[in-house]
């Protein structure tokens, strides 16, 4: 198991570093691949929200972990992210966020369950989930990224 004192070490010892540090990269890889699988709470919300996706939406959240959903009653487009909160962003016509949308289910849900929830609303009642949320604008603009790479908060 990766430890902070494994990872310290290595960093800090002179001999073999670039092989240490290669080897806890892959560990660290390793962990993050069995993520989903692993019999927890976190990982049954995931396994909830796989099953709801479409199988382009289920690769695109695979591959970068976030989906894009089309409102019911706007069209407009909506890229949910990873996370249990502010984790909805509004698209323009060309992927980028316009606006970051924050509303949640009540009670103390793990971030696949939580995500469901946004996604049925905006598929389902998209001005009510709307009319309830906090906004955030896009003040600056950003670079085409991935969502992987865009969790800044």
């Amino acid at each position: 198991m990766l430890t902070l004192q494994r990872a310290t070490a290595a960093l800090l010892a002179p001999t073999n570093w670039v092989a240490r540090c290669s080897r806890l990269l892959g560990e660290v890889r390793e962990r993050y691949r069995e993520w989903p699988t692993q019999d927890t709470q976190e990982a049954r919300g995931i396994t909830l929200l796989s099953e709801w996706l479409t199988i382009d939406q289920r690769a695109q959240f695979e591959a970068e972990k976030c989906f894009e959903i089309i409102g019911c009653d706007t069209g407009k487009r909506y890229r949910i992210l990873y996370g249990t909160a502010a984790n909805v962003h509004e698209l323009d016509d060309d992927g980028r966020p316009l606006m970051w949308w924050c509303f949640v289910p009540r009670g103390h849900l793990v971030p696949g369950d939580v995500m469901l929830a946004q996604k049925i609303a905006l598929e389902t009642n998209e001005r009510a989930a709307l009319a309830v949320a906090n906004r955030f604008p896009v003040h600056a603009p950003l670079r085409e990224t991935t969502c992987v790479r865009r969790r800044a908060y």
